[in-house]
């Protein structure tokens, strides 16, 4: 942290913006598609292929992940729909994807009998784009008039279409809608409401739409809400009731990432919803809108889910007063909130292990009881049935293969109906958690997956994962390739559940928020030393890997304590964060890290950056930065310049550029294998040469 504060002198900040852009000389880079970046990028893969592809050891990786994702055993991912099952099916045959549908028992077989709605890879191909499925949103009660969302070359920005299910076709003259970054809902057969980019340049900094409108088959266009373009983003959510009804439309006003105003559309305009600026929509059952509140309101405290009965708001919501639906403890947070036909889904950690309890609604009161669901895994929500109180959810953990449950919120019912199959050999390795002490006194707990036959005398080859942001927790999942391309090899893994997640409740996020951000990289950096003190690894074998909000995390561990670690993966980072308000949908992070345009909060931010504190004669571990020039949330700039910074300094590293994909990196089952065996293939060189 010296180091970073000699850089950055109040004489420094105090610059006007363009002698600071003229002090960047790698802005260059910043050009998406721009020939100049695109060229310095492809030269910088043929030479990162050379060092990974080349290893002996990366025909097998490459084999073994190609393997685990284009495995025709794999779980289909369900939806419900249409009274039956929808999956996106990608395989070595179809990577790109088959959108299709079967019954809900045929689904529960071992072989079901699936009906293809669309190939989207005959779709790309016909039409000459690099299309990805995005999902669909169907209009009920029926669900077979939906509108199908896809990405060309897998970015957020998507293209609409209406698409019929019955016969398999788009349909002509339907609605279309052209590529952007927007929200649809159904409210009729011939209307939607929609959140875009109605004329050009009609979004917020972030790149998000702010202007809702109520859309006709008949051409209309009805302006229902317009926000501000200093917004985050606008979206309009349909509350349906019985048998699809309409009860009404709710508009999320998102100020920022975490605050927001609702309103209810109403005859005579909008109706603003009592409610903390910090809080969310999370679902809608008999007649009661639910939200949950990440901080103290009303009474009641950060984490609550709460309800509004509609008919109270709409009658006066002034004088509409919410009821508690749930408070978490001090060991508990919500993770996901869903609704059935008649009942309120909540999943939750407790002590980062997961449960799901089911909320019913009756006589003014909600009461709760819990689904009889395997103990200490991970429970994730997949999906819930809006025609009756089925759902799906998935159990896992470090070691358990992912099983996937149906379970009937009515009955309290539950069973495991598939299971994936063992990606590798388990048997060899022990979990255990454990807790480190940070810089302030805090306990930050910590899980370490290890060979149960090594020797703890701090040889033991160590990959730690982190990320510590937005409120998402890092509970135990089931990862198969890193169960066969590195647990299978001998070695270790780690996630630490340092502060800024939400592994408990709001509290654990916003205890590092802007100017306390320093607390989360004290939280990492607490986890290495504690692993070392315990003679689990040491340096020399300890290597992290952070992406997106990760790669800040990453990236400033390497330049605050680079001799913590041996290896370092930066995967679709954030890392100029002086500039990343500037790129892609970084204005809508302003409210996690601060506004660099703001004096005050560039003081703290430049204190940690890693792209500014890189400095001569440091001895940094040779990093491993990779991103995809398709994404449009984190802006592949970060990476770039990260990379070119190190050049000019004469630090070595590893980079490498995917074309397409977009942010998540797994639009295309092919190039994620050959993306694992890269970074696992860099891991051993590292840590297990």
């Amino acid at each position: 942290m010296k180091l970073l504060a000699v850089a950055f002198s109040a004489a420094a900040l105090a610059l006007p913006a363009a002698a600071r852009a003229q002090e960047d000389p790698f802005l260059w880079l910043e050009g998406v598609d721009d020939p100049k970046a695109l060229a310095w990028a492809e030269a910088e893969n043929v030479k990162t292929a050379g060092v990974l592809e080349k290893d002996p050891r990366y025909p097998a990786m490459l084999a073994e992940a190609r393997a685990i994702f284009t495995a025709k055993d794999r779980i289909p991912t369900p939806q419900f729909r249409a009274g039956g099952v929808d999956n996106l099916w990608q395989d070595a045959e179809h990577p790109h994807g088959l959108w299709r549908h079967t019954t809900e028992a045929s689904y529960r077989t071992a072989d079901p009998a699936w009906e293809t709605l669309i190939d989207v890879d005959a779709l790309a191909k016909a039409e000459g784009k690099r299309w990805f499925f995005k999902g669909a949103v169907c209009l009920k009660p029926a669900e077979t008039t939906c509108l199908v969302r896809l990405s060309d070359g897998g970015g957020d920005a998507v293209e609409i279409r209406e698409f019929d299910t019955r016969t398999k076709r788009f349909v002509e003259g339907g609605f279309r809608f052209t590529e952007g970054k927007q929200y649809v809902q159904w409210l009729d057969r011939d209307s939607l409401a929609v959140a875009r980019e109605w004329t050009p340049g009609e979004v917020t900094t972030s790149g998000y739409p702010y202007v809702v409108k109520i859309v006709g088959r008949d051409g209309s266009a009805r302006e229902v809400f317009r926000g501000q373009k200093t917004d985050m983003s606008a979206a309009a959510s349909v509350l349906r009731g019985e048998g699809a009804r309409v009860d009404g439309v709710l508009i999320s006003r998102n100020v920022t990432f975490y605050e927001r105003e609702f309103s209810l559309v109403g005859d005579r305009g909008l109706v603003r919803v009592p409610l903390a600026r910090k809080a969310e929509e999370e679902a809608y059952v008999d007649g009661q809108v639910v939200f949950s509140l990440q901080e103290a309101w009303g009474g009641f405290q950060p984490g609550a889910l709460i309800a509004y009965d509609l008919k109270a708001l709409k009658a006066d919501a002034g004088s509409a007063k919410p009821r508690l639906i749930f408070q978490p403890g001090p060991r508990q947070a919500v993770q996901q909130v869903a609704a059935t036909d008649g009942k309120l889904i909540v999943t939750l950690l407790e002590d980062v292990k997961g449960a799901v309890d089911v909320y019913d609604f009756a006589d003014g009161r909600w009461s709760a009881r819990r689904l009889p669901l395997p103990k200490d895994a991970n429970i994730n929500l997949v999906d819930t049935a809006g025609s009756d109180d089925e759902l799906f959810v998935t159990v896992e953990s470090f070691l358990e293969p992912t099983s996937l449950w149906l379970a009937d919120a009515a009955s309290g019912r539950a069973a495991r109906v598939k299971a994936l199959p063992a990606r590798f050999d388990a048997s060899t390795h022990v979990v255990e958690q454990f807790w480190a002490i940070s810089s302030d006194g805090t306990k930050i707990p910590y899980f370490v997956v290890r060979p149960k036959a090594a020797k703890l005398d701090g040889s033991l080859p160590t990959l730690m994962y982190g990320y510590g942001g937005f409120q998402v927790a890092k509970p135990p999942i089931y990862m198969p390739e890193a169960g066969k391309l590195w647990m299978e090899r001998g070695g270790a893994y780690v996630i630490a559940n340092i502060r800024g997640g939400g592994e408990f409740g709001p509290a654990w996020h916003q205890s590092v928020l802007r100017e306390k951000r320093q607390l989360a990289f004290d939280d990492f950096a607490a986890v290495a030393r504690d692993l070392a003190a315990r003679r689990i690894t040491s340096a020399r074998r300890l290597g992290i890997y952070g992406r997106s909000n990760g790669g800040v995390l990453t990236t400033v561990s390497m330049t605050q304590h680079p001799e913590l670690w041996n290896a370092v993966v930066v995967e679709s980072p954030l890392i100029d964060m002086l500039r990343y308000h500037k790129l892609s949908a970084g204005a809508s992070w302003v409210g996690e890290y601060g506004d660099p345009d703001v004096p005050e909060d560039r003081a703290f931010i430049a204190r940690y950056s890693g792209y500014q504190a890189l400095k001569p004669g440091v001895q940094y571990p040779l990093a491993y930065i990779t991103t995809n020039t398709r994404d449009d949330r984190v802006h592949p700039g970060h990476a770039r310049k990260f990379a070119a910074r190190l050049q000019q300094l004469g630090v070595p590293y590893l980079y490498y550029e995917q074309t397409f994909g977009g942010h998540a990196n797994d639009a295309d089952p092919e190039l994620n294998a050959r993306r694992w065996a890269r970074h696992y293939v860099y891991l051993a060189q590292r840590l297990m040469d």
